[in-house]
């Protein structure tokens, strides 16, 4: 019967269907059953959805470092620092550079520097201002409509940079 279990004749509550050789092989458990703890297969069923996107995301991100390359102050791999968006020490940021810096680029758009907010109270000179982070993005928006042949937008952006210099 579709509904019971094979092992146990319970109820079934876990239904598995595998495919061998074109043919359609139905499986149906109950929750406790042991013959559902030696199907392979069924283990494999009960992998959260978010855990199997992570995996796969991560075995086909170009960023992913060897499995094997770790810091070796705190042991950190490339794939923890994935999975929990967190370094282990200071000495992470020179270990992981070059996967860091594609991060910070995908993060700001291109740019490998802060571009972002910038607080309206300047501390002691160390804040580059307004300004200057205006300027910035007008002239990497100005190049992206260049490379877009959007030459109407092109110089409105021209425009304003001079307006901003001036």
């Amino acid at each position: 019967m579709k509904g019971d279990c094979e092992g146990c004749k319970k109820p079934a509550t876990i239904h598995l269907t595998e495919i061998f050789g074109g043919k359609k092989v139905e499986k149906h458990y109950c929750e406790g059953c042991p013959k559902l703890a030696g199907d392979a297969l069924a283990a494999k069923s009960h992998t959260p959805i978010n855990e199997l996107l992570s995996n796969f995301v991560l075995q086909h991100s170009g960023a992913v470092r060897d499995a094997g390359t770790s810091c070796e102050a705190c042991g950190i791999t490339w794939a923890e620092f994935k999975q929990t968006g967190l370094l282990g020490c200071e000495h992470d940021y020179t270990v992981f550079e070059r996967e860091l810096n594609l991060v910070i680029q995908r993060a700001h758009e291109g740019a490998q520097h802060h571009v972002g907010k910038v607080p309206a109270r300047r501390a002691a000179g160390a804040i580059v201002p307004k300004k200057k982070v205006d300027l910035a993005r007008l002239r990497r928006d100005l190049a992206k409509a260049i490379e877009a042949e959007d030459y109407e937008r092109a110089a409105k952006l021209r425009d304003q940079i001079r307006q901003a210099e001036g």
